[in-house]
This record gives C-alpha cells, structure tokens and sequence, in this order.
C-alpha cells in the first residue's frame, strides 16, 4: 500500500461524484467498493459523504447542484488535476483554447477549485492543495486508478493540457487509425485523451441500429445530440481485485453494465458500468498492496 501525501502539478489527484441521491450512491459504492463514509454539512444544509478505505480518504459523494437537479442530469463523476496554483492556471485557460467554467474557489481551508472546459468539452477540475492533497491511495482496489479524456478534438485538447500543465506525451496509434494520447507528469503516465467514438461504430449493435433506421426508426444520433455528448468527457477508473467479482457487485446493486468485462492490452481486465443514478465509471483490474 502507498499512501499518498502530496501531488506534483498536472499529476490527477482526485475524483467525485455528484449525483442527485446521495443516501442510495453511498448504499451502492459501498457494495462494489467496500467504501465506508463521513457525512459532513454543505452550506445549503444539505450533506455529503467522504469515502474512505480504511482510514484514508479516496473520493466524495456529493449532491448536485440545483441547476443539475432542476434538468434531471444523470450522476457525472468528475476529475481534478493537481496545480501548484489553480489562479494561474484559470487565467491561462482562454489563451490555451479553453475555458473557465467555475472559479477559482478557496473551499475553505481545503485549498482552491476551479473547473474548465477543453476545446471540445469534457468538464475538468483544477485543485490546488491546502489541508485537502487528494486521494490518499491510488491503483489499489477502492482507490482512483485511471482517467482518459473522450473527445471530438483530442489534438486541440492534449495542446490544451501541455500549456497548462506541461505536460509531455505519448501516443498510440489504434486498429481503428485513430490515436491513443497519454499525458506525462514527472515522468510517468496520468491520464490519456482519445476520440470519442462514433454512434453506430459498435460492431453488431451499430449494424442492428442502421437496420432499425432503414426500416423507418429515427434516424441515428449525430455528432452533436444527447447520445453523442454522453460519450465525451472524463471516463473515470477505479481499481478492483477481480473485474468479475466487482461487475457481479454492480449488478446486483442496480447497476447497468455498458461495456462487459474485456482485457486491454498494457491496461488489464476493464469494464464500464453506470450506477443506478446514471453516474458511468470503469474499474480496472489491479493487484493487491504488497502482491
């Protein structure tokens, strides 16, 4: 086991989710996860969850906010980037091709929040540490592992990155001729960015809906529909003992299973699931501390 006790900038250092239940996402990441909680008040009166393994501190469960509650937004998980300073790098973001969307905010004593957006979307958060450094574990099961960016503008959004965060990469061409990005802090890989992927483009299922749309269905969902947007943005990883054990879990939690249990190459057993409020998640397969 690691514990984490600091970030170094760029370097992904924390996830949450808001979701418009907090009571029943706590009751279902605690089935999958084992996760156990600290309630704690926000300013409206309403609470929100701390997660812990242990006694370390990995992610938060927290309500929407009531512009989200008001359209019915399904749970989103988000992801943060660690910065030296948050201000600095919100002031950077419209030169980089991108944008603010909330911030910058002193959480207290915690440290400072801020959330962009890239070119071609995907909702990003900034955290600059105060008494709050991130998760204390990673790559363990329980603990944040993996997050990519899916986006209908990789290029753009990896320059995005590199500018404000320095960020060196790799890439990785695919079967399909696209490319696989991952970006680089202090050496080692943090997050990847790739194309979203396209409606229809799945294979059997994608036959199955050009068929129903020649029979007379609607037509298919364009770039820019609600299906497509969907598929942007961050896709978060968790760690797991067993990809089997976890989906098994999930299930019967109420959780939809959106991809089924498959192995990547240099990236183990992965699946995709969306919890019964609509927040979707991966979890990867990972050894166990001091295996």
């Amino acid at each position: 086991m690691v514990q984490r006790t600091t970030y170094s900038h760029g370097e992904l250092c924390w996830a949450d989710v808001q979701t418009p239940d907090v009571a029943a996402a706590k009751s279902f990441y605690a089935a999958v996860f084992g996760w156990r909680y600290e309630d704690l008040p926000t300013p409206d009166g309403r609470s929100y969850a701390q997660a812990f393994i242990d006694n370390d501190l990995v992610a938060v469960v927290a309500p929407q906010n009531p512009a989200q509650q008001e359209a019915g937004t399904p749970a989103r998980w988000n992801v943060y980037f660690a910065a030296d300073d948050a201000r600095l790098v919100a002031e950077e973001a419209p030169h980089a091709g991108g944008a603010v969307e909330f911030g910058p905010e002193e959480v207290g004593d915690s440290g400072v929040m801020v959330f962009l957006r890239p070119p071609g979307g995907g909702t990003t958060g900034v955290w600059q540490a105060g008494t709050h450094v991130g998760s204390r574990r990673q790559n363990e099961p329980g603990a944040f592992a993996w997050a990519e960016l899916l986006t209908p503008e990789p290029r753009a959004a990896v320059g995005f990155f590199q500018q404000l965060f320095g960020h060196e990469v790799t890439e990785y061409p695919q079967d399909d001729g696209g490319t696989y990005t991952t970006l680089i802090a202090g050496g080692a890989e943090v997050a990847g960015v790739a194309p979203e992927p396209l409606i229809g483009d799945e294979g059997e299922d994608g036959a199955a809906e050009e068929e129903e749309a020649e029979e007379g269905a609607e037509e298919p969902a364009g770039p820019n529909s609600a299906e497509a947007r969907a598929r942007q943005g961050w896709q978060v990883y968790f760690g797991v003992s067993s990809v089997k054990e976890a989906v098994l879990a999930a299930v019967a939690a109420g959780a939809e299973v959106l991809v089924e249990p498959e192995f990547a190459e240099d990236g183990g057993t992965i699946a995709t699931l969306k919890d019964p409020q609509g927040g979707v998640f991966s979890v990867l397969e990972v050894e166990l501390p001091g295996f």
